[in-house]
């Protein structure tokens, strides 16, 4: 397993007053730094030693959302009033509704 794979973040937290290094991948950990660079290395180096404990459990490792299969498609419930108006919008611009639900989730 490659660390260099996850999805890495670096936010800024009001609460603790300090930068926080987040994975994507594992939403549970976290780790606190007074610059964002050290807060990406401690989070970095976090996530190496929890994915090496994992491995040595047996505990499955969760795969880098980078190196996931994505199909393109999904499928989202709306109420029917909504969906009446998005195909209405896709018909008065001449377009599909799915090209408009594209458009939409893009924007």
């Amino acid at each position: 397993m490659n660390i260099e794979h996850y999805t890495y973040r670096v936010t800024w937290s009001p609460e603790d007053n300090e930068h926080v290094g987040l994975c994507v991948e594992l939403p549970s950990l976290s780790w606190l730094a007074t610059t964002p660079e050290e807060a990406l290395t401690g989070i970095r180096q976090l996530i190496a030693e929890v994915i090496k404990d994992m491995q040595s459990n047996g505990e499955v490792i969760p795969e880098p959302l980078s190196e996931k299969h994505y199909s393109g498609e999904f499928r989202v419930r709306i109420p029917s009033e909504v969906h009446r108006t998005l195909a209405m919008q896709a018909a008065e611009q001449g377009i599909s509704l799915n090209r408009l639900a594209s458009a939409k989730l893009a924007g």
